[in-house]
């Protein structure tokens, strides 16, 4: 008897668990999981600093929850409106859609699942439909602001496009209080300040790539001298920002701090890319300074969860 049958029956049964594992993979991808964890960085010390403590465990892992579904249905959007220039781009060559992993049906039904189930979410489990709205006003930026209108028409792109990315800690703010004020709003302009001289290093690095897809990031647009002063004057708007948030706030000298101390870093290391930009020199280090970014607006909001608990004898009032 031919063993041919069972050999192919056992091969099937084998491929199937693998093809299922990265379909999954590829719906995962297209939420872009990495820039969700940096979203929620700034979540979590917002909601402290807005309950002034911790609040319910129950309310802050619904806005995880939350925030990461609206996060998700948002860059799956992105990920669809974006496949002819992901295809293109080296860095972006292997995207599901690009790949084939995942459908561009599929995809698009995916996207709308997340962002209806994360507006339902924040209204009914969360129970606030302040943040629900705020949800809603941040796919829309994302997707309908930056990738259809911005991204593609004007070097400014990510400035006014990545207001969609300063969302989380309006979201998270109402979501405790219920309620805006100018503590978010200062908040919101720290992460607004923070994103251009944190995305165009990585801009400068993929140059090429952006340049063939022809999306006018400013990197390609304009020369490296003036994108690494523009940096410049957003990182200074930045550190004012949060300096401005220690008063309004009635922060601690912690924070104020740290802000001060990490802003100067920061600072430091856009001016330092100008000085090599003057000099003509090649090798401008400029995902080393994409790199600290993060590790910058990590350790501006770490000191803003922090301070809650120090508040009572160390307030810079």
């Amino acid at each position: 008897m031919s063993t041919a049958p069972l050999k192919a029956s056992s091969a099937a049964s084998e491929a199937a668990p693998r093809r299922a594992a990265t379909v999954v993979k590829g719906y995962v991808a297209l939420t872009k999981p990495r820039i969700i964890e940096l979203l929620l960085v700034t979540t979590i010390p917002t909601m402290v600093l807005a309950a002034d403590g911790w609040p319910s465990i129950g309310l802050l892992a619904g806005t995880l929850v939350g925030g990461s579904l609206s996060a998700g249905g948002a860059n799956a959007f992105n990920s669809y409106l974006d496949r002819d220039i992901d295809a293109v781009m080296k860095r972006t060559s292997r995207r599901p859609l690009v790949t084939g992993a995942v459908s561009e049906r599929g995809a698009l039904v995916f996207a709308w699942t997340l962002s209806i189930v994360s507006t339902a979410w924040f209204w009914l489990v969360v129970g606030s439909p302040l943040a629900a709205v705020l949800s809603v006003l941040a796919i829309l930026a994302y997707v309908v602001g930056y990738t259809m209108i911005l991204k593609r028409r004007t070097p400014q792109n990510i400035v006014w496009g990545g207001a969609a990315g300063c969302m989380p800690v309006l979201i998270g703010w109402a979501a405790v209080t219920q309620s805006l004020s100018w503590t978010p709003v200062l908040l919101f302009l720290i992460i607004f300040f923070w994103t251009p001289p944190h995305y165009w290093p990585l801009s400068m690095r993929f140059r090429g790539d952006y340049g063939a897809a022809r999306v006018p990031m400013l990197p390609v647009v304009a020369p490296t001298r003036k994108v690494a002063v523009e940096m410049i004057a957003y990182a200074a708007a930045m550190v004012v920002t949060t300096v401005a948030l220690a008063w309004v706030a009635d922060m601690t000298w912690v924070y104020l701090g740290v802000a001060v101390a990490a802003g100067v870093w920061f600072l430091v290391g856009c001016v330092q890319l100008y000085r090599r930009t003057r000099l003509g020199e090649t090798h401008l280090k400029e995902m080393r300074l994409f790199r600290d970014s993060i590790t910058y607006l990590t350790l501006v909001f770490a000191a803003i969860m922090v301070d809650p608990f120090l508040s009572d004898v160390l307030s810079v009032r």
